[in-house]
C-alpha cells in the first residue's frame, strides 16, 4: 500500500509519462537533418561554397518526415523535380547567411543537384538523397575573412566545415538558430601562391571549440530530439531499482553503441538506414515488455541489451552523418558527440532516478510505474516499428 504522501506524487508521475510517452506517434522517427555549410578556398583566389539540404527541411516537422530516396526521385515527376531544386534554393538564402569580410552579407548563386550525402552522385542503390547547391566565386584582393550564421526557421543546426589548399580547417561550428560561426581566416589568400596539400595542423583552442559544439550536438540528439534513445534508456532503468543492474545494462549499452557509431564514422560499417531505424524501434519493444513479464536482471538481458546497442550505434552515426567526414578533426568531433550522447543519456536516467527513488517498496514501484510506463514504452515503440517498416 502506498504511503499517503507518496500516493498523489505517484499519480502525477505516471500521468507525466503518459502524456510524455503519448507524443511518440508526432516526434522523432528520423534523425534531425543538419545541414552541412562547406567552404573550399585555393591560394590565388578560388573559392567553392556548397550546402546540402535534406528535403525533409522542408517539412513542418522534418524528423518526422520520410526521406527522399533514389526510388522516389525516379518515380518524381519533372514538376516535382524542378519545385524540390527550387525550394532548396529559396531555403540555402532563408535560413542561412553568408558573409565575406570586410565586404558584409553576400548572396551565394547556388547551382543545386540531387546527390548522395557528402555531395556523391546517386547511385541506383542509394539510401538517401539530398539537394546540394555549389556556388564557385573568387576571392578578391582585400577579403580578409569567411563566416556563416545560421538562420535557421526550425530546430535545425547548421554545421560549418572549411578547407584552404585542400587542407582541412581543425574547427568545425555546429550553429543552433541565431549562432555566427568562427571567421575564418582569408587574408592574402587571393595574392598567395598556391600550397601544397598537407597535413592539417590541429590547434587546441580548435580542437576544443569542435569538441564542444558536437558534445552539444550529440546531447541534443538525446535530449530532446531522440526520443526512440530516450525511451530505450528508460527501458533499461524501469526493470530494477538496484544500481548494480542498471550500471552493468548502462556500461554494455555505451560500449556497444560506442563501437558502432565509430566504425560506421569511419566508413568502416554501413546499414542502410531503412534496417537500422526499423530495429531500433524493435528494441524499444523488446526491452519493455521484458520488464513486464520478465523481469529479472540476467546475463540474457544483458547480452540482448548489448546487441541492441549496437544497432542503436548506428543510429547514432545516421544522426552524426556525414558533417564531420570532411575536416581535419574527425577524431574529436566524433569523441565530442560521442560524450554528448552519453551526458544526454545520464540525463535522463537521473530525472528518472528523481522522479521515482521515494518508491522503495519494489511492488509499489512495480505496480505503479514499472508496468504502467514499460507497456506504454512498447506502445510507442510498435507504432515507430509499424511506421518506419511501411515508410
Amino acid at each position: 500500500m502506498l504511503p499517503p504522501m507518496i500516493r498523489p506524487a505517484a499519480a502525477w508521475k505516471n500521468a507525466v509519462l503518459a502524456a510524455v510517452l503519448c507524443l511518440g506517434g508526432t516526434l522523432a522517427a528520423h534523425p534531425i537533418p543538419d545541414i552541412p555549410v562547406r567552404g573550399s578556398f585555393l591560394s590565388g583566389g578560388d573559392a567553392e561554397i556548397t550546402v546540402e539540404v535534406d528535403p525533409r527541411c522542408f517539412e513542418p516537422i522534418p524528423e518526422n518526415a520520410p526521406y527522399l530516396t533514389a526510388r522516389g526521385l525516379a518515380s518524381a515527376s519533372p514538376a516535382r523535380r524542378e519545385e524540390l531544386l527550387r525550394l532548396a534554393a529559396e531555403f540555402a538564402l532563408r535560413n542561412i547567411e553568408y558573409r565575406l569580410e570586410p565586404v558584409g552579407r553576400v548572396s551565394p548563386e547556388f547551382k543545386f543537384a540531387f546527390t548522395a550525402p557528402d555531395g556523391l552522385a546517386v547511385r541506383p542503390d542509394e539510401e538517401i538523397v539530398v539537394l546540394t547547391g555549389t556556388w564557385r566565386t573568387k576571392v578578391t584582393a582585400g577579403i580578409s575573412g569567411w563566416q556563416v550564421r545560421s538562420k535557421a526557421e526550425k530546430e535545425l543546426s547548421v554545421v560549418v566545415s572549411n578547407s584552404v589548399d585542400f587542407i582541412p580547417h581543425p574547427r568545425v561550428a555546429v550553429l543552433f538558430p541565431g549562432e555566427h560561426g568562427f571567421v575564418l581566416d582569408l587574408a592574402g589568400v587571393a595574392s598567395r601562391e598556391p600550397a601544397k596539400p598537407g597535413p592539417a595542423a590541429g590547434k587546441a583552442a580548435d580542437a576544443f571549440a569542435t569538441f564542444g559544439s558536437f558534445f552539444r550536438q550529440g546531447f541534443v540528439h538525446v535530449v530532446p530530439k531522440g526520443l526512440d534513445h530516450i525511451l530505450f534508456v528508460l527501458g533499461i532503468f524501469l526493470l530494477s531499482a538496484a544500481w548494480r543492474p542498471l550500471l552493468y545494462q548502462v556500461t554494455a549499452f555505451t560500449l556497444a553503441h560506442t563501437v558502432t557509431l565509430g566504425l560506421a564514422t569511419f566508413g568502416l560499417v554501413s546499414v542502410p538506414a531503412s534496417l537500422v531505424e526499423p530495429v531500433i524501434a524493435a528494441s524499444i519493444v523488446f526491452v519493455a515488455l521484458e520488464n513486464v513479464f520478465r523481469p529479472v536482471y540476467s546475463f540474457r538481458r544483458l547480452a540482448t541489451v548489448f546487441a541492441f546497442g549496437l544497432i542503436h550505434g548506428l543510429g547514432f552515426a545516421g544522426a552524426l552523418g556525414d558533417i564531420a567526414s570532411a575536416t581535419g578533426s574527425l577524431g574529436v568531433a566524433l569523441a565530442g558527440f560521442n560524450f554528448g550522447v552519453e551526458a544526454g543519456q545520464l540525463a535522463v536516467i537521473a530525472s528518472a532516478w528523481v522522479l521515482t527513488f521515494r518508491i522503495t517498496d519494489e511492488q509499489v514501484r512495480r505496480r505503479f510505474v514499472v508496468i504502467p510506463a514499460s507497456v506504454l514504452i512498447a506502445l510507442a515503440g510498435l507504432y515507430w516499428a509499424v511506421e518506419r517498416v511501411l515508410g
